[in-house]
């Protein structure tokens, strides 16, 4: 039997991506810590399931070593008793996980995204989401990420980085969503 209620994929809110800030580089998005809060505060009360996925980094100059202050998940999103806490080691939080296995044991096909970065972690299991058949609905408001240099020189801000991803994954892997629509969904219920 499906489960009636979307699950909520929480990835990589962790503090390298703070330490990242403070070293200056430069993010859009700076309430999206504070809607993942409001997303984790809906499901939480609508007793929908909630999945944390972690990055844990490979390469000795990680700031996501496990052993490094930048693993650490931000408080604002710290998981609760019962809440399932699944690590990956690459950008996909489907790949070399149990997250799909998981998923599809709990009758779950809607999933609800957010988390950093955009363009990355997020972008990446958005769109292994959408490929195995799950509705996957990306939080726009409460994923963010950080600008960039490109291959050619050229600069590019955070805000247009984001603001592509968003566009590329459109409808083809996935409905670009806001917090208040996914909170309101679970107000309507």
């Amino acid at each position: 039997m499906p489960h009636p209620l979307p699950a909520l994929i929480v990835v990589d809110v962790q503090r390298a991506f703070d330490e990242w800030e403070a070293a200056g580089k430069r993010r859009n998005n700076p309430d999206a810590v504070g809607r993942i809060a409001d997303l984790l505060k809906a499901f939480r009360t609508g007793g929908a399931p909630i999945f944390h996925i972690r990055h844990e980094g490979t390469r000795p100059t990680s700031s996501f070593l496990p052993q490094n202050s930048g693993y650490a998940v931000k408080d604002e999103a710290r998981e609760q008793p019962g809440e399932t806490v699944i690590v990956k080691r690459v950008n996909s939080a489907f790949i070399g996980t149990d997250l799909e296995k998981r998923l599809r044991a709990g009758g779950i096909g809607t999933l609800v995204i957010c988390g950093a970065t955009t363009n990355h972690c997020v972008e990446t299991t958005t769109r292994m989401a959408g490929n195995p058949g799950f509705d996957a609905h990306l939080v726009r408001d409460a994923t963010w990420t950080f600008e960039r240099v490109g291959p050619d020189g050229d600069k590019h801000s955070a805000e247009e980085i984001h603001a592509m991803t968003l566009s590329n994954l459109n409808g083809e892997f996935a409905r670009i969503v806001t917090t208040d629509d996914v909170v309101a969904s679970f107000a309507a219920d």
